[in-house]
């Protein structure tokens, strides 16, 4: 055989490069693993790629819960896309995905490579067979741990693992919304467009291949700039709120242009693409020359080249996360991270189901946390899994499967990887360590509701804390009170401006070699990569305003300055600044700019 082969050792080697697998591989990486990040297409990103360009939804549920935003890696990756790329240009933000996963240190990146074999021997995965198709390369890659965010979990399934596909009955879980009988239904995939104003009349002329629509095909779907008549629907309020929360123009692809195939909707992908795109094409047809949609003068100018999946497989792990757990706002001893998300449900057979509403959404009032023992298999040993194939009902899955989950679901799972590596421990292993994943997580700007700071090494929790002015509200010993962000009411930080001053003092000297200040970086105002102009609309160029911009650390002991350290062009939540050790009984901090408001530290750390 001619074919090279390369055999690889990692300690940790994460398969599927969406937003899940980024942040899985990222955090396993900076928290010392060594890491291979394997993925199948030229670009990073998965759904919120440029391939696909489903925009990045969270547990904000259409910014309507601002306080709910994803914090960590997340979060630092859409704002430095937000910083460098306020046009809203898609190759920009795949270069950005690229930089941050190709030169994280620990972090070995492989593009155009797709995983087709696995061995598994005694429950446990001791390596798995890819081949990079642009170097005509086949790799064997061995570690102690592997990690399935391929959304289909198809690492698991070449396993052996335990897995779910269809409905759970209403007896199993006793979820609200579940059926009475087991269905193999699922929702569907989604191609998506875009469409632009040229500012006069351009003509279309239909594929051979696209359907033929009439009105009545989509009198549920809104496909105009008017809004149609819901008064047919059962619930006419409630389909017209969530069938135009994304956007009721013709210039951005509908989210229900979608299908779920006849029996397994991987097998059948091929085959559902091909037809997607003649009802994506179909649909646009009618939109042109099927009556007055209002887009007369819109151009089709880009077509999606692959399906957005929000439903196949989903791995079994020692617990299955339910409907009944987001409604009981439930908060896990295990909990690693959060969503709050709509239980939003899709007809099963999509456009295909003219008379059907095409989704039905039941609005999650709050927060939810969502636990560890999810995040790994059931039945084989050392693999981990995150994303829409993590261990969750159909309906518990309902809420998860949104990308801002997914991704802070895998800077979980990643960081619990991480901490099986320097444990020695198997992942179910690891619940014996559950404090110090949750800790750790929240050191990197996660969210986990209700679980505050107490890590034994902060040192700030022990400093008494005084600043140079307050306002009323945002007393300054708010920045170690545990909790990072605004939330239940409680603003948990301490405003300030350019020239104001923090103090961290200490009775007895302290050696310190790290600060971290977790910022405020505006969660009310969206910050995602998106081509529907109703929420770019919503966005400010730039980064927030209320970003603090530059600080200055004055490290002082017995009155006296002994250290002095500038921090500039903060572009994140969370700045770690990194020093050689010093002694000190007193840290400063002063404000130097802002982006231009008034910013806030919710936290302060010292180690």
């Amino acid at each position: 055989m001619r074919r090279k082969q390369k055999t690889l050792d990692f300690d940790l080697v994460v398969v599927g490069g969406g937003m899940t697998g980024i942040c899985a591989a990222i955090a396993a990486a900076r928290n010392g693993a060594k890491v291979a990040l394997v993925h199948g297409r030229s670009v990073l990103g998965g759904n919120a790629s440029s391939e696909i360009r489903i925009h990045i939804n969270s547990a904000t549920d259409g910014c309507t819960k601002p306080d709910l935003e994803e914090g960590g890696i997340l979060n630092e990756i859409m704002l430095e896309n937000k910083r460098r790329n306020p046009y809203f240009s898609y190759s920009i933000w795949d270069n950005v995905l690229f930089e941050k996963v190709y030169f994280q240190e620990n972090l070995t990146l492989f593009l155009d490579t797709n995983m087709y074999d696995v061995l598994c021997e005694d429950d446990t995965i001791k390596e798995i067979y890819a081949y990079q198709d642009t170097t005509e390369t086949n790799y064997v890659f061995r570690a102690p741990y592997f990690a399935d965010c391929t959304g289909n979990g198809t690492l698991g399934y070449f396993a052996g693992a335990d897995f779910m596909i269809g409905s759970e009955t209403k007896d199993m879980y006793s979820e609200p919304h579940a059926p009475e009988k087991a269905d193999n239904f699922r929702m569907g995939n989604t191609i998506l467009f875009r469409a632009v104003d040229r500012g006069e009349p351009v003509k279309f002329e239909p594929p051979a291949f696209a359907k033929k629509l009439t009105e009545d095909d989509l009198k549920f779907r809104v496909h105009c700039k008017k809004i149609p008549d819901f008064s047919m629907a059962e619930d006419p309020e409630e389909y017209a709120r969530t069938s135009t929360r994304s956007s009721a123009g013709v210039d951005y692809g509908f989210w229900w242009i979608e299908l779920c195939g006849k029996d397994d909707i991987i097998e059948e992908f091929e085959d559902i693409r091909t037809e997607l795109y003649a009802w994506l094409y179909g649909v646009w047809d009618h939109i042109k020359n099927g009556g007055d949609h209002g887009a007369e003068n819109f151009d089709l100018e880009w077509v999606g080249a692959l399906p957005g999946m929000r439903e196949s497989r989903r791995l079994v792990g020692d617990y299955i996360f339910n409907e009944c757990d987001i409604w009981a706002a439930r908060s896990f001893e295990d909990a690693v991270c959060h969503g709050g998300w709509s239980v939003d449900f899709h007809t099963p057979g999509g456009v295909l189901d003219k008379d059907l509403l095409p989704s039905a959404t039941w609005v999650v009032p709050g927060t939810y946390t969502i636990p560890y023992r999810s995040f790994y298999s059931k039945n084989i040993n050392n693999l981990f899994m995150a994303g829409r194939n993590l261990s969750a009902t159909r309906l518990g899955l309902a809420s998860t499967r949104i990308i801002g989950t997914c991704a802070v679901c895998g800077q979980a799972m990643g960081t619990a990887a991480a901490l099986c590596v320097k444990n020695e421990v198997s992942p179910r292993g690891l619940l014996k360590h559950i404090d110090q994943l949750q800790q750790t997580l929240l050191k990197d700007d996660c969210f986990i509701p209700w679980v505050k700071n107490h890590d034994e090494k902060d040192m700030a929790l022990s400093a008494e804390v005084f600043a140079s002015k307050e306002q009323a509200g945002f007393p300054a010993q708010d920045v170690i009170n545990g909790v990072s962000r605004h939330f239940e009411g409680a603003w948990n930080g301490w405003k300030c401006d350019a020239g104001d001053k923090l103090t961290l003092a200490w009775k007895e000297a302290k050696t310190l070699s790290q600060i971290r200040l977790t910022f405020d970086s505006d969660f009310a105002t969206p910050i995602r990569i998106t081509m529907a102009p109703l929420r770019q609309a919503q966005q400010k160029k730039g980064l927030p305003k209320v970003l603090v911009k530059s600080y200055r650390l004055n490290f002082i002991k017995n009155g006296e300055t002994v250290f002095v350290k500038d921090v500039d062009s903060v572009t994140s939540r969370l700045s770690v600044a990194d020093f050689e050790p010093v002694t000190c009984d007193k840290v400063e901090i002063e404000i130097l700019s802002t982006y231009g408001e008034t910013g806030t530290i919710f936290e302060v750390r010292a180690y």
